[in-house]
């Protein structure tokens, strides 16, 4: 089992950056891969951002890229989204995802572990 937080949501004006942070916990040894999706109110979860183990692969979603960035520290079994230029369609409640592969993936299927979220709402 693999236990995830997720911190660093807020409210932000348009234009404005935030910085989430998603900490993993208990069975950790092993490679793998993670991502973050979001969810607004009446809308399925989508896809954000993906990153491979060792942090040299990520994917984005087209709506995001250019403007989020995510990493990993995995000394501290770590993993942030960086994101700029916030627009209020960011609005959401962001949740990080681990999955078994040490590879990225997009889907919601591809993650085995889910955190909680984190609410993220940018006012316009």
């Amino acid at each position: 089992q693999v236990q995830l937080v997720e911190s660093g949501g807020g409210l932000v004006q348009t234009g404005g950056s935030l910085r989430l942070s998603c900490e993993a916990s208990g069975r950790t040894d092993s490679n793998y891969g993670m991502g973050w999706f979001r969810q607004a109110p009446g809308k399925e979860r989508e896809f954000v951002a993906s990153i491979s183990w060792s942090g040299g692969r990520t994917t984005y979603a087209d709506s995001v890229k250019g403007r989020f960035t995510a990493s990993r520290d995995n000394a501290k079994n770590t993993m942030y989204l960086q994101m700029n230029g916030l627009k209020p369609e960011d609005s959401a409640v962001y949740y990080c995802a681990v999955r078994s592969s040490f590879w990225v993936a997009r889907r919601v299927d591809d993650y085995d572990y889910w955190g909680q979220g984190t609410q993220v709402t940018v006012s316009s």
